[in-house]
């Protein structure tokens, strides 16, 4: 799961039934036939390189990847539910980390019309999972190891109450890092920025280690959001041409679309108009049965643009995984990821940790930052991406890079769903998203059959007709995906408008 990333969790569909699935520490067993499989190798390859595969804008029936189960799977095995307590006892390893969290401090806006209904921070854990025994059960005979997880279906109690559009949007949940890099005066201290963002940038789309998934955005699906900047005064001079017509030149502005079903591609697009920032991004998310977890890699890629500088820097993503998905879940990323400016020649190399079986650490977080032309990194950082990160430089200097706990989390603001667009995140998912806030399982699980359905039914009547899905905000360019009318752009050819204020 995220950022930001999300690893979008869990289970598919097979035509070929599969024997029952148990799994141990050590070994997945065919509990048909008492033979114990080897594990499976879960270092998914790297995203470097990769490209999305030909779009599909279409949705046949027999390709659908939906995470809803019929309105009655949540009546299955209900009776055979467990106490937490009853499950397994914590590691003393958990115990401690557990005890050194420190709740992360959070700024809200005095604008904010917070709407608690997608306050994850109230989420429940989900426990153990033999509690629900026979749901995941089943899920389970169907797959096989190495099988494509493409084609998502998903127990409605496992969904967390936000679509993954929105999800994308933490990962500027730290608006004031994101754009300080705007304010670094040489080229080496904008890409030391950069990473202290990037690095950073993980926790706030994971507050928890409750695994849950998000809502599968629906073709044409959209989310809109701004953030006001700490300590950054706020003029209310309105960015009218901008991606919110409402937000002012001082917020920093986030939009994101679902531009492809098949593949499933979410596009995301962030910018400051007075600092002169932006970044333009796409993910495909492509998942794994592991055999004792799932994993998620994400391809595709940013690039964050410093327009007085005229720098681009190209960002990759790490894999996530869903561990233990048969006691207690939990996520974590690994993977190796590069960060490169053309112009300047700066680069650095991010390393997220997978935790071996034995030993270590969860959440191991390196990375090392290059001078042009250099093999020896002029600084390296490590510690963990949802904790706390040291740099050590060649001058001999120790510091802290960042530290999350420490780090305030400043609020979305985010238009009430009366006042958004049809396909708009919030006001689309909205019945959803309030049955599974009052857990109310088989009436959030009927609204989302309701959305999935219509979609198909929509897509059907396109292929009927012979019309193309057109995307809105977002195009295809070669094997990318960016804005239509980024900030640079915007830039080049607008005429002075007379500055207007927010209405009070």
């Amino acid at each position: 799961m995220n950022p930001i990333l999300s690893p979008m969790l869990f289970l598919s569909e097979d035509a070929n039934n599969q024997c029952d699935l148990l799994v141990t520490h050590q070994f997945l067993v065919d509990s048909d036939h008492h033979k114990c499989l080897p594990l499976i190798d879960d270092n998914l390859p790297s995203p470097v390189g990769e490209t999305i595969p030909v779009t599909s804008y279409s949705s046949s029936e027999d390709e659908e990847f939906y995470d809803a189960e019929s309105p009655n799977e949540s009546k299955v095995g209900m009776a055979s539910k467990k106490k937490k307590s009853e499950v397994e006892e914590e590691s003393s390893e958990d115990v401690e980390e557990k005890a050194e969290q420190r709740e992360t401090p959070i700024i809200y806006s005095k604008e904010d019309c917070f709407d608690d209904l997608y306050d994850v921070k109230d989420d429940e854990d989900l426990g153990s999972m033999e509690q629900h025994g026979s749901i995941i059960g089943h899920l389970l005979s169907q797959v096989r190891i190495g099988m494509d997880l493409t084609k998502v279906v998903l127990p409605t109690f496992i969904l967390e109450r936000r679509s993954l559009l929105e999800m994308f949007a933490d990962f500027f949940a730290h608006p004031d890092a994101f754009t300080k890099i705007a304010d670094m005066t040489t080229p080496r201290e904008r890409m030391v920025q950069v990473i202290r963002w990037y690095l950073g940038a993980f926790h706030a789309g994971r507050p928890s280690e409750i695994a849950k998934k998000p809502y599968n955005p629906i073709l044409g699906e959209t989310f809109r959001c701004y953030w006001h900047i700490p300590e950054l005064p706020d003029h209310g001079d309105l960015a009218t041409d901008g991606p919110i017509s409402w937000a002012s030149k001082d917020n920093l502005v986030f939009i994101s679309e679902q531009v492809s079903h098949h593949p499933p591609i979410s596009a995301f697009y962030a910018e400051h108009y007075n600092k002169r920032i932006s970044l333009d991004g796409y993910i495909w998310t492509k998942s794994k049965f592991l055999g004792l977890s799932i994993g998620v890699h994400m391809i595709g890629q940013c690039v964050l643009s410093v327009l007085d500088y005229d720098e681009e820097y190209t960002l990759t993503f790490p894999s996530g995984y869903g561990r233990s998905i048969l006691t207690v879940p939990w996520i974590e990323m690994g993977g190796k990821i590069t960060i490169a400016c053309a112009k300047t020649g700066y680069s650095s190399l991010v390393e997220f940790h997978t935790k071996p079986f034995y030993g270590s650490k969860k959440h191991r977080v390196t990375a090392q930052i290059f001078e042009p032309n250099e093999k020896k990194p002029f600084v390296s950082i490590e510690g963990e991406w949802n904790g706390v990160m040291f740099a050590k430089w060649t001058s001999g200097q120790n510091e802290s890079f960042v530290d999350t706990k420490s780090l305030p989390i400043v609020k979305k603001i985010v238009r009430p769903p009366d006042s958004q667009e049809e396909f708009e995140s919030r006001k689309l998912w909205r019945k959803v998203t309030q049955n599974l806030k009052d857990k109310n399982v088989d009436a959030a699980t009927e609204e989302k059959h309701k959305l999935e359905q219509r979609q198909r039914d929509e897509a059907k009547e396109r292929k009927e007709r012979g019309v193309k899905w057109e995307t809105k905000h977002f195009q295809e360019i070669g094997e990318h995906w960016v804005y239509q009318d980024p900030l640079v752009k915007r830039l080049k050819k607008r005429t002075p408008l007379p500055n207007r204020k927010r209405p009070t």
